[in-house]
């Protein structure tokens, strides 16, 4: 009797582990099924938004969660928790839940899969304040290469019970599945995005090369020409010659504060500006202070310029000018090359005080006189030692060549710089260079 009795429940357990082992089977087929399907979805897309919420939705419809996000993590910011990219998909019209900074922390720092059926039993995070509709939560790390990329985050199970080991390594194994992808994604639209940035630096570039003189004006009894070099794609020096009349020709050289594409946008203003001014017929402190003015009330107070700016009458051979803040123009004279003058006169950078009134002065051009104008990227060109290319070395190349054409020597100066820089670090300044020859 107690032998048949054995019989029966002998053969029950074999069918109860029978059982259990045909649906541990199916839920693996099912298992497989669902993964196949997320990477034929995921794979398809190279958009990094529909990529998450494809991820979230079928995070969401495997393990019967209500809620769900994905959150990218910037690896590069000096906190490593600054979210980068948010996406979430919910089932339900509740405000959508995402996951706390000591969250994912916690994610930063163990980089494994968390459940927290009670989280706010849980010792570990007793300092968070969670939002009174978590109940429960799944926290599961987007790791590329040893790297946490993001975070994949479903709340509250539809059944009102908690997640089970088999929900946390499902959805252990749909973040595997899906960092590389998602990462690949992401860095598609990093990469797009800064072509699009180096196709708007291109067209500044452009923009900016067209607006400084194609060629040097030819004015009898006068050599003169004008080149800048940019430090960078886009850069903040400023040449100009505008012709006033058939006799006077305004000629500048300045340069602005910063660097790249706001260099640039401030020099196109002070271009306009100083343009505008000249057409009035001012004098040359006049055009600087009213050039001031504008300038002021464009531009906030952490932008100025630098300004050299000067009317050459050419029948008279008078010279104009006024600086505004700029490296000292020189003039040398075949009578005493040694010595050569200064021009100082003027007042402070342009941008930086209301209503300053700007000085101008004027000189006499001399048969054989050279007018050299340049900006700091020139003598404050440093090679690998620190040491600056100077004052002195640059008036004693243009002694030594006062013989060349003003394009030469302009050519001169520049070739002169780069080789004294050599291999140091990049330039940080543009190298603008403007020489005027009385030849007759």
């Amino acid at each position: 009797m107690n032998a048949e009795n054995k019989q029966p429940a002998g053969a029950e357990a074999k069918l109860l582990a029978l059982q259990q082992e045909n649906q541990r089977l199916k839920r693996g087929v099912e298992e497989l099924s669902f993964l196949n399907d997320l990477a034929r979805a995921i794979g398809a897309s190279t958009n990094l938004q529909q990529i998450m919420q494809t991820v979230v939705h079928r995070a969401l419809q495997a393990i019967h969660a209500s809620q769900g996000v994905i959150t990218l993590v910037d690896a590069k910011a000096v906190d490593p928790m600054r979210t980068l990219v948010r996406d979430m998909a919910s089932t339900g019209v509740q405000q959508p839940f995402r996951p706390n900074e000591i969250l994912l922390g916690w994610m930063h720092y163990h980089k494994m899969p968390l459940v927290l059926n009670q989280p706010r039993e849980d010792q570990r995070f007793r300092d968070v304040k969670w939002d009174q509709a978590v109940v429960s939560l799944v926290c599961v790390p987007l790791i590329v290469k040893s790297e946490l990329k993001g975070v994949l985050t479903v709340y509250n199970k539809k059944d009102g019970a908690g997640f089970t080991d088999d929900d946390q390594r499902l959805l252990a194994i749909i973040a595997a599945q899906s960092a590389q992808v998602i990462e690949n994604a992401r860095l598609s639209e990093e990469e797009q995005t800064l072509l699009r940035m180096q196709e708007q630096v291109r067209l500044a570039s452009k923009i900016q090369f067209d607006l400084l003189p194609k060629t040097a004006p030819q004015i009898a009894g006068y050599d003169i020409a004008g080149k800048t070099v940019s430090a960078q794609s886009v850069g903040g020096d400023y040449f100009d010659f505008i012709t006033v009349d058939d006799n006077r020709l305004a000629l500048c050289l300045g340069d602005v504060s910063g660097k790249g594409l706001p260099a640039s946008l401030l020099m196109a203003n002070l271009q306009a500006t100083i343009r505008g001014q000249t057409l009035t017929n001012s004098s040359a402190g006049e055009c600087m202070q009213r050039s001031n003015t504008l300038l002021l009330r464009s531009t906030d107070d952490e932008k100025f310029a630098t300004l050299f700016y000067a009317l050459l009458d050419t029948a008279q051979h008078r010279l104009q000018y006024s600086n505004a803040g700029h490296n000292d123009p020189f003039v040398f004279s075949p009578s005493d090359v040694a010595a050569p003058q200064r021009l100082k006169t003027g007042g402070i950078m342009l941008g930086m005080l209301q209503d300053f009134p700007f000085q101008d002065d004027a000189i006499s051009l001399q048969k054989g006189d050279l007018l050299l104008i340049y900006s700091d990227g020139v003598t404050e060109a440093a090679d690998k030692n620190g040491d600056d290319f100077g004052e002195q070395k640059l008036q004693g190349l243009v002694r030594e060549n006062l013989n060349l054409s003003a394009g030469a020597l302009v050519d001169k100066i520049i070739q002169a710089v780069k080789a004294h820089a050599g291999k140091s670090p990049p330039r940080e300044d543009d190298i603008t260079v403007v020489v005027v020859k009385r030849i007759g």
